[in-house]
Protein backbone atom coordinates (compact mmCIF):
# COMPACT_ATOMS: atom_id res chain seq x y z
CA UNK A 1 0.00 0.00 0.00
CA UNK A 2 3.07 2.20 -0.85
CA UNK A 3 1.55 3.91 -3.38
CA UNK A 4 -1.46 5.54 -0.95
CA UNK A 5 1.06 6.21 1.22
CA UNK A 6 3.67 7.95 -1.17
CA UNK A 7 0.47 10.07 -1.93
CA UNK A 8 -1.05 10.65 1.72
CA UNK A 9 -0.88 14.34 1.01
CA UNK A 10 -2.65 14.33 -2.07
CA UNK A 11 -4.90 12.08 -1.66
CA UNK A 12 -6.13 13.81 2.30
CA UNK A 13 -6.90 17.10 0.12
CA UNK A 14 -9.09 15.22 -2.23
CA UNK A 15 -11.31 14.02 0.62
CA UNK A 16 -11.17 16.96 2.52
CA UNK A 17 -12.85 18.57 -0.44
CA UNK A 18 -15.22 15.52 -0.65
CA UNK A 19 -16.27 16.13 2.96
CA UNK A 20 -16.74 19.58 2.21
CA UNK A 21 -18.42 19.44 -0.78
CA UNK A 22 -20.77 16.78 1.26
CA UNK A 23 -21.37 19.42 3.87
CA UNK A 24 -22.46 22.02 1.53
CA UNK A 25 -24.84 19.05 0.35
CA UNK A 26 -26.22 18.28 3.44
CA UNK A 27 -26.75 22.44 4.31
CA UNK A 28 -28.41 22.82 1.04
CA UNK A 29 -30.80 20.40 1.98
CA UNK A 30 -31.78 21.81 5.05
CA UNK A 31 -32.06 25.41 3.73
CA UNK A 32 -34.31 24.99 0.80
CA UNK A 33 -32.16 25.26 -1.98
CA UNK A 34 -33.75 24.60 -5.62
CA UNK A 35 -33.83 21.24 -6.62
CA UNK A 36 -31.30 21.33 -9.65
CA UNK A 37 -28.88 23.15 -7.77
CA UNK A 38 -29.04 20.30 -5.08
CA UNK A 39 -28.41 17.70 -8.24
CA UNK A 40 -25.39 19.93 -9.19
CA UNK A 41 -23.99 19.51 -6.05
CA UNK A 42 -24.39 15.59 -5.71
CA UNK A 43 -23.13 15.14 -9.33
CA UNK A 44 -19.97 17.22 -8.49
CA UNK A 45 -19.34 15.02 -5.10
CA UNK A 46 -19.93 11.96 -7.66
CA UNK A 47 -17.29 13.28 -10.23
CA UNK A 48 -14.99 14.24 -6.71
CA UNK A 49 -15.16 10.66 -5.88
CA UNK A 50 -14.64 9.49 -9.36
CA UNK A 51 -11.46 11.65 -9.78
CA UNK A 52 -10.17 9.94 -6.01
CA UNK A 53 -10.66 6.36 -7.18
CA UNK A 54 -9.08 6.92 -10.43
CA UNK A 55 -6.28 8.29 -8.79
CA UNK A 56 -5.89 5.52 -6.00
CA UNK A 57 -6.87 2.35 -8.67
CA UNK A 58 -3.99 4.59 -10.77
CA UNK A 59 -1.32 4.06 -8.28
CA UNK A 60 -2.03 0.42 -7.14
CA UNK A 61 -2.34 -0.72 -10.84
CA UNK A 62 1.22 1.05 -11.47
CA UNK A 63 2.84 -0.37 -8.04
CA UNK A 64 1.18 -3.97 -7.75
CA UNK A 65 0.50 -4.83 -11.89
CA UNK A 66 3.15 -2.95 -13.66
CA UNK A 67 5.53 -4.27 -15.55
CA UNK A 68 8.65 -4.19 -12.81
CA UNK A 69 6.49 -6.82 -10.79
CA UNK A 70 6.37 -8.88 -14.39
CA UNK A 71 8.81 -12.12 -14.06
CA UNK A 72 8.65 -15.44 -15.01
CA UNK A 73 8.95 -16.45 -11.96
CA UNK A 74 5.83 -18.96 -10.70
CA UNK A 75 5.48 -16.92 -7.24
CA UNK A 76 5.48 -13.67 -8.90
CA UNK A 77 3.12 -14.90 -11.47
CA UNK A 78 0.22 -15.93 -8.82
CA UNK A 79 0.84 -12.47 -7.06
CA UNK A 80 0.02 -10.80 -10.15
CA UNK A 81 -2.80 -12.82 -10.87
CA UNK A 82 -4.22 -12.47 -7.46
CA UNK A 83 -3.60 -8.71 -7.73
CA UNK A 84 -5.53 -8.41 -11.04
CA UNK A 85 -8.42 -10.32 -9.63
CA UNK A 86 -8.43 -7.79 -6.85
CA UNK A 87 -8.77 -4.68 -9.50
CA UNK A 88 -11.54 -6.61 -11.23
CA UNK A 89 -13.49 -7.11 -7.70
CA UNK A 90 -12.93 -3.43 -6.99
CA UNK A 91 -13.82 -2.11 -10.21
CA UNK A 92 -16.64 -4.49 -10.06
CA UNK A 93 -18.18 -3.16 -7.04
CA UNK A 94 -17.31 0.37 -7.96
CA UNK A 95 -19.39 0.16 -11.24
CA UNK A 96 -22.53 -1.48 -9.79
Amino acid sequence: MSHITANKKKLSARISRIKGQVEAIEKSLHVGVECTHFLHQVASVRGAIDGLMSEALEGHIREHLGHHHSSHHEHNELTHQHDLEEVINVLKTYLK
